[in-house]
């Protein structure tokens, strides 16, 4: 029996593919899947994903890529600081670099603030901390640091930043040093974005299902061993979703039923945000073709690259 050639794939007016989605969507099996079709890489955008160690919380699934190459994950140690801006200096040569080599560049992932900062080419301006900055924000409270914020930035893309005082601060820094730094406009790529999703009833559920498969896989032990290599409680709250709330349950705040419960809540709403935060990129103008989970995506992404007269069957040239 031959075997099927690849698919060939021509995208002269594109220069980098997008598959996003909820979390629990199964956006990395599918990436996979397209990258082995179409000789791609896969350029993660996770925020969790880049810290080692972090494996089973932040879902990074390994096993899945098999021999496909894949980019921006486990950079640093998760004591170490990572910023958006830490992301996008090393995204953006990562895809440049694949595109050189004469590969496609599957850029995935549900971090909502790191797709847009690729996709839509975000203007970032690095920020080391600044102590007299810190010094006169201290006497501020939270209603005055926020508006101190909207003052700096009145569109504001990262909405958490408003909750907690340490990021409140850090995100005035920021937006301090953008006022200040002369910067040229970032030329945003050419990308073709497909978005994976599924009726709401069913992604709850394969979120329940994921989740007691990663306890089950050792998710509390990964977390106590961070814990243990120097991690501290409040670092691990500030990662959120099965970080903060395995680290509750070890620390004797909840049971395991309360952890169970309280966690597959969390990450619900988490997946909520994702897709109003996609909402959102297609307001702004950015074209999504989203792909039914329920209905063979893989399927349907092939027929929309022929759709789009970008996709043939047959031998490579």
């Amino acid at each position: 029996m031959t075997t099927p050639a690849p698919h060939d794939l021509s995208l002269p007016p594109y220069d980098l593919l997008v598959l996003l989605g909820a979390t629990a969507s199964g956006k990395t099996r599918l990436a996979v899947q397209l990258a082995e079709a179409l000789d791609g890489e896969i350029v993660s955008a996770d925020s969790r994903q880049v810290f080692r160690g972090m494996d089973l919380g932040s879902g990074k699934d390994l096993a899945e890529y098999g021999s496909i190459p894949y980019h921006l994950i486990d950079l640093v140690e998760p004591t170490e600081p990572f910023s958006l801006f830490d992301y996008v200096q090393r995204a953006r040569p990562v895809i440049a670099d694949i595109r050189r080599r004469g590969r496609w560049p599957i850029l995935c992932g549900g971090s909502g603030l790191y797709l847009s900062a690729i996709v839509q080419g975000y203007q970032l301006t690095e920020a080391p901390p600044d102590t007299e900055l810190r010094r006169q924000l201290d006497v501020l409270d939270l209603a005055q640091l926020r508006q101190h914020l909207r003052s700096l930035r009145p569109q504001l893309h990262n909405q958490t930043d408003l909750t907690e005082r340490a990021r409140l601060i850090r995100a005035i820094e920021i937006a301090t040093a953008e006022q200040q730094a002369e910067t040229l406009p970032v030329e945003p790529p050419h990308a073709l974005v497909f978005g994976l999703r599924w009726p709401r009833p069913l992604l709850r559920q394969r979120i329940a299902q994921r989740l007691h498969q990663r306890l089950a896989d050792g998710l509390i032990d990964e977390v106590a061993q961070l814990q243990r290599q120097g991690v501290s409680w409040q670092t691990l709250e500030f990662y959120g979703l099965e970080y903060r709330f395995v680290a509750r349950h070890l620390q004797g705040q909840l049971d395991f039923a309360e952890l169970c419960q309280q966690l597959s809540q969390a990450i619900g709403q988490f997946a909520k945000r994702q897709e109003t935060w996609f909402r959102r990129m297609e307001r702004q103008g950015l074209v999504i073709h989203w792909l039914d989970g329920q209905a063979d995506p893989f399927g349907q992404l092939r027929q929309k690259l022929r759709s789009l007269a970008l996709i043939t069957t047959g031998p490579r040239p």
